[in-house]
């Protein structure tokens, strides 16, 4: 049956708010999204292309966020960046869900479960900071964590190094599990979550899970090459010097993405994985497998070398 429910998706206009609100008119919700003035036209006309709802605001605003708000059934913050919008346009955005009478609220909160680990990790540290506001408000709140995104392979990172033929990691956790999920099944998950007024307080998601010796026998599979799994150093040395690159960039602590954010992450990945999936909550659902992603990463490769 079509859902008739009205959902409001923050942070729409990026790459994975996109995806969650095409997901959610797939499944024939409503979809309502708040988007600043200065906000590319493009992006705009794709949401309109979806069937959405654009309203501009400034999202600093509860007068103009409690109009978007009002009359919907969730909110999902697709959020991102520093702890101005983490901490503060989340919390706006959360009261205003509070005063228009919303009952649920997915926070930006799109990762490996950080509620397990207590490390050094800014973008965590700014989630954990927004989880002790919603821990206060009457709003029932879902935290979806999904590992990675699986894209991230994609990007070089030392967990996966085709130029070196090798996957990495560190410390003794050659066969430590890894939680991996596209931004489309993360995107896909998320549009039922929203729509399910019995969602608890978290649910874990998984697409693939791989360890460094998988991927690296993946990756030998697919291109008949052998790709070995090969020690980075100690996790303690990894922490190190992520606190050493951290101390010596202060100008990245106002960039989304500096190199030692990603490390911090990256770290964090070998701190906790998740013991139980939450995949089959939702009937109908395709999870993309880790085989097939890698391969076709590493056929994009090929042809962007060839």
């Amino acid at each position: 049956m079509m859902s008739r429910d009205l959902i409001v998706v923050a942070g729409a206009t990026g790459n994975l708010g996109g995806r969650i609100a095409k997901a959610l008119r797939e499944r024939g919700a409503g979809v309502r999204v708040p988007v600043r003035a200065e906000t590319d036209a493009g992006k705009i006309e794709m949401l309109h292309s979806l069937g959405v709802e654009v309203v501009p605001v400034r999202m600093d605003s509860i007068d103009d966020l409690a109009g978007v708000c009002r009359g919907a059934s969730c909110v999902v913050s697709a959020l991102q960046g520093l702890g101005d919008v983490i901490v503060g346009v989340q919390s706006v955005l959360l009261h205003t869900a509070i005063v228009a009478g919303v009952s649920r609220f997915i926070p930006s909160d799109f990762s490996i479960d950080f509620t397990k680990i207590d490390s050094e990790n800014r973008n965590f540290d700014l989630r954990r900071a927004f989880h002790k506001t919603l821990a206060g408000s009457p709003v029932r709140a879902t935290s979806i964590f999904n590992g990675a995104f699986a894209e991230i392979l994609t990007y070089r990172t030392p967990l996966l190094q085709p130029e070196a033929k090798m996957a990495g990691y560190w410390g003794n956790k050659a066969d430590w599990h890894l939680d991996f999920t596209t931004m489309d099944d993360t995107a896909a998950f998320t549009a039922a979550a929203a729509l399910d007024a019995e969602a608890p307080r978290s649910l874990c998601i998984a697409g693939f899970q791989a360890t460094p010796r998988q991927l690296a026998q993946w990756a030998t599979e697919i291109t008949g090459t052998q790709f070995d799994a090969r020690q980075l150093g100690t996790l303690e040395q990894f922490a190190t010097d992520n606190q050493a690159q951290r101390a010596a960039d202060p100008a990245g602590e106002e960039q989304m993405y500096p190199r030692w954010q990603s490390g911090q992450y990256m770290h964090d990945q070998f701190l906790s994985h998740h013991d139980q999936l939450d995949n089959e909550r939702y009937a109908g659902l395709q999870w993309t497998g880790g085989r097939a992603f890698l391969g076709a990463m590493l056929a994009r490769r090929n042809e962007e070398i060839g």
